[in-house]
């Protein structure tokens, strides 16, 4: 039965090699599942920052807007907060 093996499986480094290899690619703590789902949470996170960034600058140009042009921060006050000068009225209408 021996003689089935190839010579190379018989070493008894090769063997310890192989059982440490199968060891930290299935049962360690960090085996090859994990890395997988490491990777991927770590595209998701980035793909947040990505977003995260352009909506940043995007108010950071809404903002300078609204510090430096009164007739920008009027539209503003009145489209989010329904601010009205006196004397007018506001129809709401909601889809």
């Amino acid at each position: 039965m021996l003689q089935k093996i190839p010579p190379i499986l018989r070493n008894k480094y090769v063997l310890v090699l192989i059982a440490a290899l199968v060891w930290f690619m299935f049962f360690d703590q960090n085996n090859m599942i994990q890395q997988y789902r490491h990777s991927r949470k770590l595209r998701e996170f980035r793909q947040e920052k990505e977003y995260y960034l352009q909506e940043i600058a995007r108010d950071s140009v809404d903002l300078e807007k609204l510090r430096n042009n009164p007739a920008e921060l009027e539209r503003y006050a009145r489209e989010k907060y329904l601010m009205k000068r006196e004397g007018e009225d506001i129809f709401i209408i909601r889809r």
